[in-house]
């Protein structure tokens, strides 16, 4: 049954997936930045609906919108690239790995969107996209980073790479956490089965330049690993 049913939500996920897509591609050409990030909220909120995740949100308080902020969270599941942009009401760009950009349909949305591909396994590279990073943090667009590089494959979080504290470090851009629980439940990595349910984001209070100033590159990420640890771990029930 749990096989029919994920076949039917991959279905009816992949048509509405595709729709957006067409529809994206209009507003990546024709509006600015942040009108069509609203769009792109509202398109992904309605997918992961249909894909039977209830979504909630918790800490949107802690956001002031015309800060740009350095948006780092756990990284639980594929569906991460969609519950986050659903929950996280500020416009910003990813990094991602640099294979993602020749993925069909989802390589051409997020390299016309902006996002900055980074290419792990070879250092030169990877610095030339933190410095691309840190030339859009300056400009006021915020950057959402994944410091674990990798969808977890136990559920649980592993350790955080070092990059993203550099680039905190050097444009003095406060880091907002936030943390997923109940996304490596709905769906996990290597595997096609789908288990509909509650998922929370809970957003954390920005860690500002001065506390990340203070601190070594390990202690930053031990100080935002422990954060983030503790985000993830609030489940909140649905209403």
């Amino acid at each position: 049954m749990k096989k029919i049913v994920s076949i039917g939500l991959w279905i009816i996920g992949g048509i509405f997936f595709l729709v957006s897509f067409v529809i994206l591609v209009f507003c990546l050409f024709l509006l600015p930045p942040k009108t069509t990030y609203q769009i792109i909220r509202c398109l992904f909120n309605i997918l992961i609906r249909i894909m039977g995740i209830k979504l909630i949100v918790t800490g949107k308080e802690n956001i002031c919108p015309d800060q740009p902020y350095l948006i780092m969270g756990n990284h639980q599941s594929l569906f991460d690239i969609f519950v986050i942009p659903a929950a996280i009401p500020i416009c910003f760009v990813g990094v991602e790995a640099d294979y993602h950009f020749s993925l069909p349909v989802w390589g051409f949305l997020i390299r016309k969107w902006g996002c900055i591909p980074i290419e792990r396994n070879n250092l030169k590279n990877a610095i030339l996209s933190l410095e691309k990073a840190k030339n859009t943090l300056l400009s006021g667009m915020s950057i959402g980073i994944l410091p674990e590089g990798h969808r977890t494959l136990t559920g649980e979080m592993t350790p955080f790479k070092k990059g993203p504290f550099h680039l905190a470090k050097n444009t003095h851009a406060p880091i907002l956490p936030f943390g997923i629980n109940g996304l490596f439940e709905y769906n996990q990595k290597g595997n096609l089965l789908l288990s509909p349910g509650v998922v929370t984001v809970n957003i954390g209070k920005p860690i500002s330049d001065k506390t990340i100033n203070d601190l070594s590159i390990e202690e930053i990420r031990q100080h935002v690993f422990d954060i983030i640890f503790t985000l993830s771990q609030k489940q909140n029930r649905a209403g």
